[in-house]
């Protein structure tokens, strides 16, 4: 359904590129930091992090970072064949696609593994990254045929996403997220990953994970001691979770802290 993927990381502070599509080429771009604009036809699209924006076919695009502004993010040119061009809306629009898409952190956190292989001589690192693209555009047209949340549906998902980032150790259930904001648990399920795309439990393995990888290159403390302090009983648990999230076993980070005297 794709060919001829590219995916490049750009950041900078002045940048300015300039690029036209063919048929049926496109790129995906994910913001991660900073701002950037998106000129198309005269019109300009001014985006941030946590954005996705889709440029479409047979379009010149300049983007550009206002003045002394920084910015990073990830864009992904390929080709759709026909299969895929029938299948999605966005593709065959003729207008930038563009919005702040709540599957931002649950797209990052599929995307970290992909990326630390890419660029590197691992067999089928390039299957992995079509299929991701390929997910990722698919959630995100189901996000915009959707439409937009109510407000108060996104005022709940911040709260919930506030209290897990504040108790993420502990054993947090859909539960006690209802009592939190006062709605029932299905409810509160069922809005988490409407307004995700994670569930209640992949969102706090996610903070969990990025705590994980701070902790075995910076700290002094064990593969156990680290599964422990996460809220892990089960350290083989805790390994599973970490190398179906990384790609890599927790022990290879150990040892890169251990030749680099740590």
């Amino acid at each position: 359904m794709i060919t001829e993927l590219t995916i490049k990381h750009d950041q900078g502070m002045n940048w300015q590129q300039r690029f036209t599509h063919t048929s049926k080429q496109y790129h995906l771009y994910i913001m991660t930091y900073g701002r950037c604009s998106f000129t198309y036809d005269d019109v300009t699209i001014m985006a941030a992090k946590g954005d996705f924006i889709l440029t479409p076919q047979h379009a010149t695009i300049i983007e550009e970072t206002p003045h002394r502004t920084i910015h990073q993010k990830f864009s992904y040119q390929f080709t759709a064949l026909d299969e895929l061009y029938q299948m999605l809306p966005m593709l065959q629009s003729t207008s930038v696609t563009h919005s702040t898409s709540g599957l931002f952190d649950r797209t990052m956190e599929t995307f970290r593994p992909i990326w630390s292989e890419y660029g590197e001589d691992h067999t089928y690192t390039s299957v992995r990254a079509s299929s991701f693209l390929l997910d990722t555009l698919a959630l995100w047209q189901r996000e915009l045929d959707r439409g937009e949340l109510a407000p108060a549906s996104i005022i709940h998902i911040d709260r919930m996403k506030a209290y897990i980032q504040s108790h993420y150790r502990e054993h947090i259930t859909k539960e006690h997220l209802g009592d939190y904001i006062r709605r029932s648990p299905n409810y509160v399920a069922n809005l988490f990953k409407k307004g995700t795309g994670q569930t209640i439990s992949e969102y706090i393995h996610s903070i969990r994970m990025k705590t994980a990888i701070y902790m075995l290159s910076q700290s002094v403390l064990t593969i156990t001691e680290i599964s422990d302090y996460l809220g892990y009983t089960d350290v083989s648990y805790f390994q599973r979770i970490f190398k179906r999230t990384y790609g890599k076993p927790a022990s290879k980070y150990m040892d890169d802290r251990r030749s680099n005297g740590g």
